[in-house]
């Protein structure tokens, strides 16, 4: 018998799917507009010059639409099912609870915690608040935060694309302006410690690892597309042209900064600063372009959580996922974000890979749920998340450099150890089932 997230599962209807510039190019694109993408991108620049982080960027936006989006879109958009009925083909119908069920559903709760961390951070910014976790007021706007955008996300994704239409003009004009102020100095910055590969890969790594969950979750998004075009085209500008964007021009002004204003650091928090008495103000529209990505994460973590446990309602899985998140926030353990990064980019990599892996051995289509554990799937998992955690195991300081991009070469183990995996004889049997639409 099948379990109760798939035997339950109906497709997503004609009706019910949009353009793509309704749906997955503005909800894409306002994951990247979200200023915790690119507060620490300016790091590459120790090592790489502009120009090479450019560069990077455009490598890193190629690897995030090809890799990680599009097989998973282009499966949730024939199927019309979600990414944890997909993921059973992986995984299979038992190992798919954990994988990438409800470690999808975990890892969604702690973005939505970091989300509510660094928004109420920067509204106590903007009025001049030192407050911080621990107090009365950061606690009040982050429960206020997580649990009020919390429900909005839990609606669906119809309302998580319109915020995300109208709110992501907001972070866009606040990195122009940053932009404009710090601009002036870009051309005469040289990076102090050169090594352009080192700068080159790092933020490979950062744009890779950052993104890795939201590419699995191509899935989801690809239910509400009507055709390829869709999945191609909502890739192509929500991804694609949204890294080059929200991490160029914060990058550049952070460049910028060092050249004319001495700034030492290469948080884009110091480049927004150096706007002087709009700086306040900057903080304040920054929290509140935060509110797309927020619907997006409680958006994800409800189709996780409410898909693998089809008796509690999706409301009701979200907004405890909600309250967690604040408790995360309200205490600080949400602060620890480079920790997070990197779980997120060793986890998804490899699901993503063998995600892939499978569709190709199938014919280039959803194989349908697979019988009980697919080992071909857990033994992928667990080699490219070990090749994902290798720079930051206690190994030489020499090798860690080539040890990066770490979420794409654990991409490419779990790639490579599905398809060996299964042509052993190691991958589980389709189910043939009826009630399960195939593919287009």
């Amino acid at each position: 018998m099948l379990p109760a997230y798939i035997s339950k599962a109906a497709p997503n209807p004609e009706s019910a799917r949009a353009p793509w510039y309704k749906n997955t190019a503005p909800t894409y694109a306002g994951v990247f507009l979200w200023v915790v993408f690119y507060r620490e991108i300016g790091g590459a620049l120790d090592h790489a010059s502009p120009a090479v982080c450019l560069v990077a960027l455009v490598l890193a936006g190629l690897i995030s639409y090809g890799l990680f989006y599009y097989v998973p879109a282009l499966m949730g958009m024939r199927t019309g099912f979600p990414l944890y009925v997909v993921g059973s083909s992986t995984f299979g119908t038992q190992g798919g609870y954990l994988m990438p069920g409800l470690l999808m559903g975990v890892l969604q709760v702690g973005w939505m915690s970091v989300n509510a961390f660094v928004a109420t951070t920067f509204i106590l910014t903007a009025f001049g608040s030192k407050a911080g976790p621990g107090s009365v007021p950061f606690g009040l706007i982050a429960a206020v935060w997580a649990l009020g955008l919390g429900y909005v996300g839990a609606k669906g994704i119809q309302y998580v694309a319109r915020f995300a239409l109208y709110l992501n003009a907001v972070p866009l004009l606040m990195i122009l302006v940053v932009f404009a102020k710090n601009g002036g100095g870009i051309g005469q910055y040289a990076p102090p410690h050169p090594n352009s590969y080192l700068g080159l890969t790092m933020l490979i790594q950062i744009v890779v690892g950052f993104f890795a969950t939201a590419g699995a979750a191509g899935v989801d998004f690809g239910m509400s597309s009507r055709n390829e075009e869709d999945v191609r085209w909502g890739g192509l500008v929500g991804i694609l042209l949204a890294v080059v964007v929200a991490g160029g021009l914060p990058l550049l002004a952070v460049a910028g900064a060092h050249v004319l204003y001495g700034v030492q650091d290469y948080h884009f928090d110091s480049a927004i600063a150096q706007t002087g008495s709009f700086a306040g103000i900057a903080f304040f529209l920054f929290a509140v372009a935060s509110v797309a990505p927020m619907c997006f994460s409680s958006f994800i973590a409800g189709n996780s959580l409410s898909t693998m446990i089809p008796g509690v309602a999706r409301i009701t899985s979200t907004m405890v996922g909600a309250v967690i998140a604040a408790i995360l926030a309200m205490t600080g353990v949400a602060a620890d974000l480079v920790g997070l990064f990197t779980i997120i980019g060793a986890s998804f990599g490899p699901i993503c890979g063998a995600m892939v892996a499978d569709y190709w051995l199938s014919g280039k289509k959803w194989a349908g749920p697979r019988e009980g554990i697919n080992f071909a799937g857990y033994g992928a998992w667990a080699v490219g998340f070990l090749i994902g955690i290798l720079p930051f195991l206690p190994i030489s300081e020499g090798a860690k450099p080539y040890l990066q991009p770490a979420a794409v070469y654990s991409f490419v183990g779990g790639f490579v150890v599905y398809a060996i995996l299964a042509k052993l004889g190691l991958q589980s049997k389709p189910i043939a089932v009826s009630s399960i639409a195939p593919s287009r």
